[in-house]
């Protein structure tokens, strides 16, 4: 793991939240504890948490060590990706434009809508009969 001056970002999608920290140099990603390719097992997952550093062509050059927790996989895995494109404009801000363009700085708002009384789930209804 490494040590010394760092910048950070938070990323957050659903109830999963990462807090992502950037160090200079290296090129090791881990997700809590584990390489992100043992994290997130499928490509898809993988590719979406490094989708911020391909974008502004900094994979090997940052060492990347997140903690991520609640939600799902899929979930966690774009609050790691949003948190890190947010520590890459805290590292240098001529990153901003680009990530922007790729829509990597924009929070996912979507959220599970709750459960009203009188549903079975959030707009799910008992079937309605007429007679």
């Amino acid at each position: 793991m490494a040590t010394g001056k760092y910048y950070q970002g938070i990323g957050r999608r659903k109830a999963a939240i990462a807090r992502v920290r950037l160090f200079a140099g290296g090129g090791d990603f881990q997700v809590n504890g584990k390489p992100v390719k043992e994290y997130f097992p499928l490509t898809e997952w993988f590719s979406q948490a490094l989708n911020p550093l391909r974008t502004t062509q900094n994979e090997g050059r940052f060492s990347v060590n997140v903690l991520v927790k609640g939600g799902g996989i899929p979930g966690q895995a774009v609050a790691v990706s949003l948190g890190l494109a947010r520590a890459l404009v805290a590292a240098d801000t001529t990153f901003k434009s680009a990530l922007r363009k790729e829509g990597l700085l924009t929070r996912d708002p979507r959220v599970k809508e709750r459960k009203k009384p009188g549903l079975k789930k959030a707009r799910k209804a008992k079937q309605y009969t007429k007679r």
